[in-house]
């Protein structure tokens, strides 16, 4: 039986995309709202809520691990929580499979946790996977202190229904954030002390909206509109669909300097037919043409993509493609898996399931290809300079880290704070980071 005593700390672990950082956010500002504190680094918390991802079947399996190792120091277990992909669609599973569990709620009902948390202290059991997405914002608490960079989900699900793919079945359908909401929330950010923005979505560049004078605007709309805030500092968007993108996406990255100059849009495969068999809407000729229309608004821009090997039926030919792809795009960076077959989704009942030696030696190419690049994006970069938005401490005494326009690492040692823009010269580069050199004293 769950512990009936009301928990006063907390401990929110979130698993996988951006979307659900944010998630784990949101609730754990609802948490506080309770009254509830956050645990101390090392010390047990009575609540822990396991905010996890359902992409990827090891995902999903390691929520099951973490279940099974949380103890506190005196043997007992704390309430356990599951939030998230796994939970909407394993909601009744994991109920019977790990009774350690007091909650599941999904991704469009965590608001309603503390209501599941009342019932968990007094011994119930109770799961939430409702999908009223709009609700859930209607109801979350103000945005508290944050750091400099934060998030801002500005639209939700998806209508695509890729083949591989269970973000349709445990998000919903595509929903957009009213305008008016989305403007207030920034503003709350800015306040609180970001700096940067990213606005989040499965398929951020399908958000559609009106805005005050009721002149219907897309995405990038919305971001002409954030960049009128003047403490808004920097705008950053994910992730895009190809099949979403517009003239106006294009332009604003010429058009507006608050936007960073990074791109992350995923292509998955580099053959036309692992495409059609994975429901994308896009040709890897289509796709690389709108990569040329991004770099003509913005020659620096730094593109980032996704990459799965291993789909049914891939040949070595068809996996060549993809590298022959990566070969013309040149990566900043990129994140790149081994296919996963997903419950309830068309690509498991496929035929011509990969061996998982091949995919591991394909991945292990594939990524061999990516991280070529990106280290020569970093090296490319040796001796720009630009600004750095501070996010934290660095290891050593005056060394700080934070992140240039282009979403690389950078470190630097000089006189700043987080949460100051600051100029550098980038210098050594590295496969993940950059070091740098202060060049003139923070701005605000």
């Amino acid at each position: 039986m769950p512990n009936p005593r009301t928990p006063r700390t907390y401990r929110v672990k979130s698993f996988g995309c951006q979307m659900n950082v944010y998630d784990g956010e949101r609730m754990a500002e609802l948490l506080a709202d309770k009254g509830m504190a956050p645990a101390a680094e090392g010390e047990d918390a009575d609540l822990v809520v396991l905010n996890t991802c359902h992409i990827r079947e090891k995902a999903a399996e390691k929520v099951y691990s973490d279940i099974g190792r949380l103890k506190k120091a005196d043997g007992s277990k704390p309430l356990i929580a599951v939030a998230g992909c796994v939970a909407q669609a394993e909601g009744e599973e994991i109920m019977a499979r790990a009774p350690a569990v007091s909650m599941v709620v999904g991704p469009q009902a965590y608001h309603r946790l503390p209501d599941l948390l009342d019932k968990a202290a007094r011994g119930e059991r109770a799961t939430d996977t409702d999908m009223p997405a709009n609700a859930k914002f209607d109801v979350l608490p103000q945005r508290r202190r944050t750091g400099p960079s934060a998030f801002l989900t500005v639209q939700e699900g998806c209508d695509k229904f890729c083949t591989y793919c269970v973000v349709p079945y445990t998000r919903g359908a595509e929903i957009s954030r009213p305008y008016k909401d989305l403007i207030e929330e920034a503003h709350k950010l800015i306040d609180s002390g970001a700096r940067e923005i990213t606005l989040l979505g499965q398929n951020v560049n399908a958000w559609s909206g009106e805005n005050a004078k009721g002149d219907a605007i897309g995405l990038d709309g919305l971001i002409r509109e954030l960049a009128k805030i003047p403490d808004l500092r920097r705008i950053r968007y994910t992730t895009s669909h190809p099949m979403d993108v517009t003239e106006g996406l294009v332009s604003v990255h010429f058009e507006v300097d608050k936007l960073m100059p990074f791109l992350h849009l995923p292509v998955q495969s580099g053959s036309d037919r692992v495409l059609k068999a994975m429901n994308r809407s896009h040709t890897a000729e289509s796709y690389l043409r709108l990569l040329e229309r991004f770099r003509a608004a913005r020659p620096d821009i730094a593109l980032s993509g996704d990459f799965i090997v291993g789909f049914p039926g891939e040949t070595d030919a068809e996996f060549e493609e993809t590298l022959k792809l990566i070969d013309e795009v040149r990566y900043a960076q990129a994140f790149s898996f081994k296919y996963s077959a997903r419950p309830g989704t068309p690509a498991a009942d496929m035929d011509g399931h990969i061996a998982p030696e091949v995919m591991d030696e394909r991945l292990q190419r594939l990524q061999a290809a990516i991280n070529r690049d990106q280290l020569a994006f970093n090296q490319a970069s040796a001796g720009k300079t630009c600004t750095v938005l501070v996010e934290r401490k660095g290891k050593h005494p005056g060394q700080w880290l934070g992140k240039s326009p282009w979403l690389q690492s950078v470190h630097f040692t000089g006189n700043a704070a987080i949460g100051d823009l600051v100029a550098v010269e980038l210098a050594e580069a590295g496969p993940n980071s950059l070091s740098a050199r202060l060049l003139e004293p923070a701005t605000a």
